[in-house]
């Protein structure tokens, strides 16, 4: 444990103080949320795992998140021991489009600063997560006295409007100006990778010396290798079946069409033999009255591709089975235009899957070529055919890909990670009461 997070509960007379509170914020989505939704996947699971991992090192962490039901509990103790949970109302208690959410930001700081009050709570830090919440962090440290903001985009607009086919994919203005400004008022920046920091620095003109690079983690305990043959048994997929598994969201920038492209060359050109092989697209719901625009457009252009033997669109999966579809794949397929990390590809990794990624934002630096997977160029549907063809037909590969993947990931154990994230709140902490 860090110098201040020590002095903070013990004391400088050794006696014993409250431990280092944090106020973690997750407006418009709850890290408790079923993944694979429309606004719900890596940075959800962040959330979740670093509150949890937190709470483990003896920081209490209060996770504050706009309420979308109102029949589900105020306060949720699914964290464990000093993490939590707070619903808070903000506007209709139901699921509204982020857009909409940016006018209910007034009422959803007013009810956490009236929650803290009647708990008699002080948050020591503040950890905000997606712009939206940044803007909720500058208010609540306003009326806290000064509590030092640390702050992590998890996506960038800018970064989005780059890749962006038409006007709807495109950020807001409002979301433009709301990250150049949280970039500006807060005490901390965490990045993902290198290349998120020189985004920051370029893109919204952020100060390089507040800018910390702490990457995502993952919970080895949950992912970790598992037999493929009983994966498969569990999730009912044949045993001589190979399968070539997605998990996302289904959105246009995760280039679920490239795959499918993909795969129809592989099946036109008969690189490799698809008698035997299935592609699961795990995320969002297939099954809807009224389909999901991209859901439809996809589900549409596996048809025409003549893939409807190949391709299962299987919806939205719970963390708990995740594991089995990642252990029962011979690879991970993550085709995205852009990724700020890649946290599906940690996650594979951890089970043993290889993953083929494209070569966009942390998936580049994630996924080391020939070391743990393969990286093709951003759309590009032949290069991606060949490196799937590779790993269908060379065993050893997989295998060898495999061991290295999950050697790899150990390195991005949520403990580890928390003890960095902890470190950041000793130096934002130690900066505060310098200035006091």
């Amino acid at each position: 444990m860090t110098v201040l997070i020590n002095s903070l509960q013990n004391g400088a007379s050794g006696q014993d103080r409250p431990p280092l509170r944090v106020a973690m914020l997750s407006y418009h989505t709850c890290p408790l949320a079923m993944l694979g939704g429309k606004k719900t996947g890596g940075m959800n699971v962040y959330v979740r795992d670093l509150s949890r991992a937190l709470a483990k090192m003896g920081i209490a962490v209060d996770v504050f998140t706009r309420s979308q039901d109102d029949c589900a509990p105020r306060v949720v103790h699914d964290l464990g021991a000093g993490a939590r949970v707070m619903h808070i109302p903000a506007g209709p208690e139901r699921p509204l489009p982020v857009n909409e959410t940016e006018r209910h930001l007034t009422e959803f700081v007013d009810n956490i600063l009236a929650f803290a009050a009647r708990e008699g709570l002080h948050y020591d830090v503040i950890h905000s997560h997606y712009w939206l919440s940044g803007l909720a962090a500058e208010a609540l440290a306003r009326a806290w006295g000064g509590a030092p903001i640390v702050q992590m985009f998890h996506t960038l607009g800018h970064m989005k409007n780059q890749i962006a086919r038409d006007l709807s994919e495109r950020a807001p203005q409002s979301r433009l100006e709301g990250e150049a400004h949280v970039a500006q008022v807060a005490d901390r920046l965490i990045a993902a990778t290198p290349a998120e920091v020189e985004q920051l620095v370029r893109l919204y003109d952020a100060p390089r010396a507040r800018i910390a690079i702490v990457p995502p983690g993952v919970d080895l305990a949950h992912f970790h290798p598992i037999p493929q043959l009983t994966a498969k048994q569990m999730i009912g997929i044949p045993p001589q079946r190979k399968n070539i598994l997605f998990a996302g969201r289904i959105e246009p920038l995760k280039g679920i069409d490239t795959l499918l492209e993909a795969i129809a060359l592989l099946k036109a050109r008969r690189i490799t033999d698809l008698a035997d092989t299935c592609v699961t697209i795990i995320g969002g719901n297939p099954w809807a009255d009224t389909l999901d625009e991209e859901m439809e457009r996809l589900q549409r252009m596996s048809l025409e591709l003549g893939l409807d033997d190949l391709v299962a669109f299987a919806g939205a999966r719970d963390q708990q089975v995740l594991p089995y579809y990642y252990a029962a794949a011979e690879m991970v397929v993550m085709p995205s235009h852009y990724e700020s990390f890649g946290m599906v590809a940690l996650e594979a990794m951890a089970m043993g899957a290889p993953v083929i990624a494209s070569e966009v934002g942390g998936l580049a630096y994630l996924v080391r070529d020939g070391y743990n997977g393969f990286l093709a160029p951003r759309g590009d549907a032949q290069a991606l055919a060949r490196r799937i063809a590779d790993l269908l037909n060379d065993h050893a590969l997989r295998q060898r890909l495999s061991h290295q993947a999950t050697h790899y990931a150990r390195d991005y154990d949520w403990s580890i990670i928390a003890e960095r994230i902890a470190a950041v709140y000793d130096e934002v902490g130690a900066r505060q009461l310098a200035l006091a």
